[in-house]
């Protein structure tokens, strides 16, 4: 899926004893989806994000516009 250039951030909680993950290109979302280590929340994120890009084809809405970090 060539749409997978998303912003993927994956950050440890404490409180929740889990790696917790987020695309901050979609706009109203806070946390996603997670994982008990950091390979099972980039696979959880992944197919996270496919449902997010399958969720906007119904509507026909547009996908938000993937964050770019251009390197020096």
């Amino acid at each position: 899926m060539t749409k997978l250039k998303y912003q993927m951030v994956i950050q440890w909680s404490v409180e929740d004893n889990c790696f917790l993950v987020r695309f901050p290109d979609f706009p109203g979302q806070r946390w996603r989806t997670h994982g008990d280590t950091y390979k099972l929340a980039v696979t959880n994120g992944i197919e996270a994000l496919k449902s997010l890009i399958i969720a906007y084809e119904p509507a026909h809405d547009p996908l938000p516009e993937p964050t770019v970090c251009k390197a020096a």
